[in-house]
């Protein structure tokens, strides 16, 4: 993290390399976002935390629509944060940025000052701008330097790991965090590959893959590299352990009434927020009980359960399409929850979940991300 700068406000990591304007940029479900976090905002001081702040689109909309917010704003990416402080120049006053990933906003907040925040916001996967940058390595359609991170300064890249794990664990990484069905033929084609030299570029290995997958599977389902480069970039940036630290951080953070939004962009990330929000909105007390038990009481009131873009957004931004967005509130100290109300959010949180259904009793939204088409 760097040390903050004028008070902490907007101090950012210096960057090289150009990156398209934010000013183009549209964040995915913006409307939806700020009606779902106003209520805890709203007519006050208050503070909410931009977890994956990017290029700024949501951060600053929620400053315009909240004159008296202060936002603290988190990115991996030190170019996306540069974006941010020039889009977010006019409301600098009210505005932190910090370079983090958002496994570090109790480090951050402590840092800060702030023991509570009012709302938190995750636009989880990989931005709009690190997919257009070719030099950045996350797109399968242009050829470019096998590199994945969202921090060009840290950590191994994908080049590293395909030329440097066994083929197990390659098998395993393109398995897990992929689901690719064809992960253990595909690892064996790049350790081929790397006995006569070592795969350095997207395209040589979106090439390889291609070839690697039967024929017929090559014919439908998109780019079969797609699987691939999701499961080679969530490996590079550590993506799922990060999430899975953050989200019960940012709850833990949460004033009364305060909320949480997190966008998703692929079914693994999905999952991990819906089951992390669902264990926090089950009251475990028996239902024959009228009121929760101490400790078993929920921490959280859902408020959305996987809520996809409107069709006109989509096709305004097909980016958009395959974008699931999941809200909680954090429910009070005093407050307490009705008995029919218990017996629903503790069937969300067991058997909804056993059975695979959304907590809304709807089937789960299909996955249609892929490395380039699933983008905030």
């Amino acid at each position: 993290m760097d040390a903050p700068d004028d008070g902490g406000r907007l101090a950012v990591a210096p960057s090289d390399g150009p990156a398209p304007a934010s000013a183009a940029h549209v964040p995915v479900l913006r409307q939806r976002v700020l009606e779902l976090l106003g209520p805890a905002l709203r007519d006050r001081p208050a503070v909410a935390v931009d977890a994956t702040v990017g290029l700024g689109g949501h951060a600053e909309a929620l400053l315009a629509a909240h004159p008296r917010l202060t936002l603290i704003g988190l990115d991996r990416d030190p170019v996306a944060l540069a974006h941010s402080a020039e889009r977010l120049r006019e409301h600098a006053a009210r505005v932190r940025l910090v370079h983090a990933v958002y496994d570090r906003m109790p480090e951050v907040l402590a840092d800060l000052g702030f023991d509570e925040v009012d709302a938190v916001l995750f636009d989880l996967g990989v931005s709009s701008m690190q997919l257009d940058v070719p030099g950045r390595g996350f797109s399968y359609s242009r050829d470019a330097p096998l590199d994945m991170r969202m921090d060009q300064g840290a950590g191994r890249t994908a080049a590293e790991i395909v030329n440097g794990y066994s083929v197990p664990e390659l098998a395993r990484v393109l398995r897990e965090f992929g689901e690719e069905r064809f992960a253990p033929r595909i690892a064996r084609a790049i350790d081929r590959a790397r006995r006569t030299e070592p795969l350095v570029s997207t395209g040589q290995l979106a090439q390889l893959v291609r070839e690697a997958i039967p024929a017929a599977t090559r014919r439908t389902g998109g780019n079969p590299a797609k699987r691939t480069f999701q499961a080679l970039r969530v490996e590079v940036n550590g993506e799922l352990t990060a999430l899975r630290a953050a989200l019960p951080a940012a709850v833990d953070a949460l004033a009364p009434r305060g909320r949480i939004a997190v966008l998703s962009y692929q079914s693994l990330e999905d999952r991990v927020v819906k089951q992390a929000l669902a264990a926090d909105a089950v009251d475990r007390t028996p239902p024959e009980l009228p009121v929760p038990l101490p400790g078993h009481a929920p921490r959280l009131r859902l408020l959305a359960r996987g809520e996809s873009a409107p069709a006109a957004e989509v096709a305004d931004n097909p980016r958009a399409a395959s974008a699931r967005l999941r809200a909680a509130e954090r429910i009070g100290a005093f407050e307490s929850i009705g008995a029919a109300e218990r017996i629903d959010a503790l069937g969300d949180g067991r058997e909804r979940d056993r059975r695979g259904v959304d907590s809304s009793g709807a089937e789960e939204p299909s996955d249609r991300a892929s490395a380039a088409g699933g983008a905030r």
